[in-house]
């Protein structure tokens, strides 16, 4: 009989450890998830400075346009400490300026003809991927950890050990959600 308890509590304790090892494990892919958007977020707000060099010098009456993409710049770096509703909506203004930025750019055949400003478009199209594609990957963690923190049994450990869910880097407005057009 003090087998059959004895093997019992050694079972209940190793599965404990062992969801207490996937919570773990999952709260690492929300961090490295996280990460990766921050690394893609701050490589977008690298590149916009150059971009507006560009730009500059071909649209100086869009002054409009220019100061939006540059007010939306300058609030997305301020939020870069921020959670992810914050940081996702400060992002998501980012996006819709610089959508606006590149409309514009449109009515300028010169602009659209400029190697640098079609090197700088091509960048910030490739980090506008990669930003959807950490978002998708951080998203997927997060799905990940909270299942496993809602879930019964594995809801009882992470109770204990105090693990929360986490928040999904989601946009409000569905216009924010579309990548900015950047064809000429």
């Amino acid at each position: 009989m003090e087998w059959v308890i004895l093997a019992l509590v050694v079972g209940v304790v190793g599965y404990a450890i062992i969801i207490y090892n996937g919570l773990v494990s999952n709260r690492q892919m929300v961090r490295e998830g996280w990460s990766g958007i921050d690394v893609q977020l701050k490589r977008r707000t690298d590149l916009i400075p150059n971009l507006m060099e560009t730009v500059k010098g071909y649209m100086a009456h869009e002054r409009d346009t220019l100061e939006a993409v540059v007010n939306a710049r300058a609030k997305a770096t301020s939020a870069a400490s921020a959670g992810p509703e914050v940081r996702a909506k400060a992002e998501g203004e980012l996006s819709a300026a610089l959508g606006r930025l590149l409309a514009v750019a449109e009515a300028y055949p010169d602009l659209k003809a400029n190697t640098t400003f079609l090197e700088f478009q091509t960048a910030l199209q490739g980090v506008e991927d990669e930003i959807q594609m950490a978002r998708r990957y951080y998203n997927g963690a997060v799905r990940n950890l909270n299942i496993q923190v809602e879930s019964f049994p594995s809801n009882l450990v992470a109770n204990a050990f105090k693990f929360t869910q986490e928040e999904y880097f989601e946009l409000e407005n569905e216009a924010e959600r579309a990548v900015p057009q950047v064809k000429f």
